[in-house]
């Protein structure tokens, strides 16, 4: 059976297929564009880049003889009480026709599901979804940098309660805005790591933390300090990088210290940074998404319309 995926973030227009006879994915996206200097859009221009981009990214993934089951969505950033962004209405319209035209039923959900679902699917993880046992999952990017636990749920597939979050800049935000200082382009997250690993310079930042939750904005301004005083641009590259992953690692020893030592899962553009892993590999019963699953992307969604669906996606 083939289940069709579709997500429209502030970032990224996406769509994929899952096909569950043979457990496997497929996937187009298209980055909205950001003019140079910038660090972000509004919403206005990424509901009109979606709008134009949509149609292409959805071109050529259903393939010829292939009709399908059902449609998955994200229709909000988070499944909290008020969430809401402009840009994922576009998504939420174009599925909803196709489900209406076709009659094939329509699974709504949110983006940071999404997230945490193509990260499992990409670790070979979704096994978690059938235990009564939490888990901890972090979901870093541009719009959240959030500690979750994560429980199965049957009628919303997971549930997620947060655990702590940043209380200022999300690590993304941190990044770009860094990145852009630096001259790179947005979003800045691969260049940034690129330009980090020429630096030999030898950081342990300490992590601002209250109550569980991160505090990142100090960190913006020690690099914007380190920049007006001429230092190397891979040496303040490494910094913030190195300050992301301090922060992260110390929320997940609170959680861990909070919940027990339940398995943790890393999911968010941010996360697909490799120097950000390493030392969180090394120290906790943790699974990272690859990079095409970590950055924004629709199999999450395309996954959450099969699990609607009655699949039984660890078998």
């Amino acid at each position: 059976m083939i289940y069709l995926g579709i997500d429209t973030s502030n970032y990224t227009t996406s769509a994929a297929i899952y096909d569950s006879s043979a457990h496997s994915v497929r996937q187009n996206k298209k980055l909205l564009s950001v003019k140079s200097g910038e660090v972000g859009l509004r919403q206005s221009e990424a509901v009109f880049q979606h709008v134009k981009q949509l149609p292409e990214v959805i071109d050529g993934l259903v393939k010829a003889g292939e009709s399908v089951t059902a449609i998955g969505v994200s229709s909000r950033p988070r499944n909290i009480e008020g969430s809401y962004m402009p840009c994922f209405m576009v998504g939420e319209t174009v599925a909803s026709s196709i489900s209406s035209v076709g009659n094939i039923p329509i699974y709504k959900t949110s983006h940071q599901v999404g997230h945490v679902l193509a990260a499992l699917y990409s670790c070979s993880r979704l096994d978690l979804l059938e235990s009564d046992n939490p888990f901890i999952a972090f979901h870093v990017s541009g719009g959240t940098t959030d500690c979750l636990l994560i429980r199965a749920d049957k009628e919303e597939v997971i549930t997620a309660t947060e655990i702590s979050s940043s209380l200022d800049l999300k690590a993304g935000q941190l990044i770009d805005r860094v990145g852009v200082m630096l001259g790179l382009g947005f979003p800045c997250g691969k260049e940034l790591e690129k330009l980090a690993s020429e630096s030999t310079a030898k950081f342990k930042p300490r992590a601002t933390i209250k109550d569980g939750s991160c505090c990142l904005s100090g960190v913006e301004n020690q690099c914007r300090d380190m920049f007006n005083k001429g230092a190397d641009k891979c040496d303040i590259a490494l910094f913030a990088l190195k300050s992301v992953e301090t922060a992260i690692y110390e929320m997940t020893a609170i959680a861990i210290g909070k919940f027990g030592s339940l398995p943790v899962v890393y999911a968010g553009g941010v996360m697909s940074d490799k120097l950000i892993r390493n030392r969180l590999e090394k120290d906790f019963d943790s699974y990272f998404a690859e990079p095409a699953f970590s950055q924004d992307n629709a199999v999450g969604v395309a996954i959450f319309s099969a699990l609607k669906d009655g699949c039984r996606l660890w078998l």
